[in-house]
């Protein structure tokens, strides 16, 4: 079992936008108040195809689907909040807050990346059902995955439900780890909305930010569980995490594992912390300030892993 993969899918956007709908408990989202709406798209655009472009350039194999007619999903670009995709073959669905988000699960992906680029899909796991109950559970931003070691990390919030992510685990065999997670907006302690952008898991290591998790106890348990599987933590400070620190992903590439991020990421963290993770990785950063500033998201949010078998027949 292998904590990151070589493959990967994202979405090129066409619609792109700050989506007013998750606006309302993604309090990274801001308004690009100075560019038009085709500006903001052709940026965002621009933005995306350069992610890419590093990634292939570092040996990655990059599936890239264009965001579905009629276009009408802002956030398509951010493809891992609706699918996760599992070494046994399974393939997650999963119940999204905004219901314009919901839009973006395509019943083409899977069938695609079985029948034209050769990856064995053995069982679909359909989680939507939760979205009738106002119950949501999205994917890999709300749940931060030790694939070695089968934890699912989660911090609890209006996107992310503790028994939809007790029934994610029983299904796909993951231990939940659940937790509460804030952050500082204006006077208030409010919840960070996705998981993945306060920590990641790669493989010997966990960045985290853990004055994010106010709850002492919480937050023994959550070092506990980290320590206790031999990963190497490194933390992040809240201010990091705005900048969108906490939102990485470790890949494969050619040449050993990468952790992708932004820019602004990269040039949040102080030399300790770029010598800790070059330990580890090799560090691969894009400039990603259009996507950041309307999407709320950074780097990982774009990138859907496939962690699916390649088809031996």
């Amino acid at each position: 079992m292998k904590q990151s993969t070589n493959s990967v899918f994202m979405v090129r956007p066409h619609s792109f936008r700050k989506n007013e709908e998750t606006a309302t408990n993604n309090h990274y989202q801001q308004d690009l108040t100075q560019a038009s709406a085709q500006e903001i798209i052709e940026r965002a655009q621009a933005e995306f195809d350069g992610l890419v472009g590093q990634l292939r350039d570092q040996g990655v194999e990059v599936i890239v689907f264009d965001e579905a007619e009629p276009h009408e999903t802002p956030d398509a670009l951010f493809p891992n909040n609706w699918i996760s995709m599992h070494a046994n073959g399974a393939i997650g669905l999963y119940p999204m807050y905004a219901a314009n988000r919901r839009t973006e699960r395509r019943e083409d992906v899977p069938l695609m990346l079985e029948h034209q680029y050769g990856f064995d899909v053995e069982a679909i796991y359909d989680f939507t059902e939760f979205e009738e109950h106002g119950k949501f559970l999205e994917g890999t931003g709300s749940i931060v995955l030790d694939r070695v070691n089968r934890k699912a990390y989660a911090a609890l919030s209006e996107r992310t439900d503790e028994r939809a992510l007790a029934h994610f685990c029983e299904q796909l065999d993951f231990e939940p780890v659940a937790f509460n997670a804030l952050q500082s907006v204006g006077n208030e302690r409010l919840p960070i909305y996705h998981t993945n952008v306060m920590m990641s898991i790669g493989t010997g290591y966990a960045v985290i930010c853990l004055d994010c998790i106010d709850d002492e106890a919480e937050r023994s348990a959550v070092v506990k569980s980290l320590s206790s599987d031999g990963l190497h933590i490194i933390e992040l400070s809240e201010d990091q995490i705005n900048q969108f620190a906490g939102n990485m992903l470790e890949v494969q590439g050619s040449e050993g594992p990468l952790l992708v991020m932004s820019q602004q990421a990269y040039q949040s963290l102080d030399p300790k912390q770029l010598k800790d993770l070059e330990a580890f990785v090799t560090l691969l950063h894009a400039p990603l300030p259009t996507i950041e500033t309307c999407g709320g998201g950074s780097a990982r949010c774009m990138i859907a892993e496939i962690h699916l078998p390649k088809s031996t027949a």
